[in-house]
């Protein structure tokens, strides 16, 4: 995840750069699918979810004790996904003791279900954050999530939470097919009070695989990019208040500093340059871990076919801490990149980007990913300028393939 706008208030009023402290792998934010049962149906479900229920979920008991390995573990944050989240019957119960155990508790929901004795419940528990989903307005949301009057119930959800005192965010995913509703989703921001706006890129897994196709084109992502700096900057510079952060694409990163650039003095760039490289860019595998609803522990939640085992048999804690080969490279710095992200000037900031997408088009989690739409000249590779205009529309590689 980038944050943009916490990194574009560095250029504002610097701060020191914080560094990791002690020793062995990183606490990550656990993202914890708690059903694969929802009641939309998504073009780009990562999860493939559907409202029915899928046998070998955790049962009650294998998810407080999950809960508790969590809290032992010290896990710095943890977001309760689905599927939809509330339609798993204990969900009230886990929230309440998932409040107690760790130190920073969302909930990532469609928000359809948000009303009522279910908003009392989400009050009560003391969420830190709110991740409400839309992807446009009106039809265009319906249309893409899959059930007609989707986008009324979630702005329903996202003005009850707002009744209540909740933090709560709005949670896009930009596609050729949504790009046109960008502007109008920040209006909605502003006009409701929501406190953050994520935008996210499109991954190839799951549904969002399938479709691939509506990918936003690379010239599309970088005007995407372009209002998001525009509104971020709005915000740090004393105007409409919105914390905007971003996923699933860290040339985002990369994109920004070279704004950054060409408004501010090399000091500056320098040290928003050294506060993203103490980042590090995609975090898979590192500073992020998932949990699906079948117990399974993935690098991140678009890495279903790879699985480092399951909480059913061993707790996270020794997962995490394990020697997965996988794991292993995936925390290499620098990762061994390949083609242009392997030859990228900003791969400290970036990481690699997202290695799924290089994964399921290639077979080779190391290849360079397609969609980064930085230009060969803005990231320092010789022998062309190539910027893709469109995306790739090809077939996924087999995900069985040897990743070693």
């Amino acid at each position: 995840m980038f944050r943009l706008t916490e990194y574009m208030q560095q250029l504002v009023t610097p701060t020191p750069v914080r560094t990791r402290r002690g020793s062995g792998p990183v606490k990550p934010v656990v993202i914890w699918n708690l059903t694969r049962r929802c009641n939309l149906k998504c073009r780009h479900c990562y999860t493939v979810s559907a409202d029915v229920d899928f046998p070998g979920e955790l049962s009650h008991e294998q998810a407080m004790d999950t809960l508790e390995d969590l809290g032992r573990f010290k896990i710095p944050a943890l977001i309760l996904s689905g599927g939809e989240p509330l339609d798993r019957k204990d969900w009230f119960q886990i929230a309440t003791r998932a409040r107690q155990l760790v130190r920073m508790l969302a909930l990532s929901t469609n928000g359809t279900k948000i009303q009522g004795d279910d908003a009392d419940r989400i009050a009560e528990i003391g969420f830190n954050y709110v991740g409400i989903s839309l992807d446009g307005i009106g039809q265009t949301n319906d249309w893409f999530r899959g059930v007609d009057g989707a986008f009324a119930d979630a702005l329903r959800g996202v003005r009850e939470c707002k009744k209540r005192g909740i933090k709560v965010g709005l949670r896009f995913c930009l596609t050729e097919g949504t790009k046109h509703h960008l502007a109008d989703l920040l209006k909605l921001c502003d006009d409701e009070g929501v406190d953050k706006f994520y935008l996210s890129h499109l991954v190839y897994a799951g549904r969002g695989d399938k479709n691939r196709g509506e990918d936003a084109a690379h010239e599309m992502t970088r005007w995407g990019q372009d209002l998001l700096l525009e509104r971020a900057w709005d915000a740090v510079s004393g105007g409409r208040p919105l914390d905007i952060v971003t996923g699933n694409n860290d040339a985002d990163a990369g994109y920004f500093l070279q704004w950054a650039n060409d408004r501010f003095s090399a000091e500056s760039v320098a040290h928003v340059r050294t506060h993203l490289e103490a980042w590090g860019g995609n975090s898979s595998g590192l500073g992020v871990a998932n949990i699906d609803n079948l117990g399974r522990v993935h690098p991140d939640t678009y890495w279903s076919d790879y699985t480092v085992g399951n909480v059913k048999q061993t707790p996270f804690s020794e997962l995490w801490t394990g020697d997965d080969p996988m794991l292993e490279m995936l925390r290499t710095r620098p990762r061994p990149l390949k083609g242009r992200c392997g030859a990228c000037k900003l791969k400290s900031v970036c990481g690699g980007n997202t290695r799924i997408r290089a994964l399921q088009l290639t077979g080779d989690p190391w290849a360079e990913d397609p969609a980064c739409y930085l230009s060969d000249d803005e990231i320092g590779v010789e022998g062309g300028d190539r910027l893709m205009t469109t995306p790739f529309r090809g077939k996924s590689h087999d995900p069985a393939h040897k990743f070693f």
